[in-house]
């Protein structure tokens, strides 16, 4: 067994971090506090893949390969979508999700 830090802490870490996340993500309507509430989400699964990679094969990096790919997922996303916020500005001069009605140009 490991010593150090047992495996629920991480988990109710990664569980709170989720939860709040996902309630950022309904309730706000600023898209910039939308995507915060998206990276949360996905560090609480890095944190999950990396507490059980050291606790049930600690001597793989199997947990830490699948944290690396989330991490450039989600880098890719947030250009994306800062790239998108930054064009819904431009076009309506808000970022809340409510005052944009229309998808056209």
């Amino acid at each position: 067994m490991n010593s150090g830090i047992p495996l629920q802490f991480f988990l109710i870490l990664a569980t709170i971090m989720f939860f709040v996340g996902v309630y950022g993500f309904l309730t706000r309507r600023n898209l910039i506090t939308m995507l915060m509430s998206v990276e949360l989400i996905l560090n609480s699964v890095n944190i999950n893949f990396m507490a059980f990679n050291r606790y049930l094969f600690p001597h793989k990096m199997e947990g830490m390969f699948f944290s690396l790919f989330i991490i450039a997922v989600a880098a890719s996303e947030a250009a994306v979508a800062i790239a998108i916020i930054i064009n819904i500005y431009r076009r309506f001069t808000t970022i809340n999700v409510e005052d944009v009605n229309e998808m056209k140009y």
